[in-house]
């Protein structure tokens, strides 16, 4: 069901989220909201690719 790079990316957004609370409640506010954008980006960043292997398998 789930591939490799499907594993790596949720690793990925595991992590930021991780990170990010962790900055958050350890009184580095700005880096906390600036490393939870990158959540919604690497998360894109895999449906996009996702999506277009999907595309080019279809072709």
């Amino acid at each position: 069901m789930f591939k490799l790079s499907d594993v790596f990316i949720l690793l990925a957004v595991a992590i930021s989220f991780a990170l990010s609370g962790y900055l958050w409640f350890s009184g580095y506010r700005e880096q906390g909201v600036f490393t939870a954008l990158w959540v919604p980006s690497i998360l894109a960043f895999g449906i996009y690719f996702k999506v277009s292997a999907l595309i080019a398998r279809r072709d």
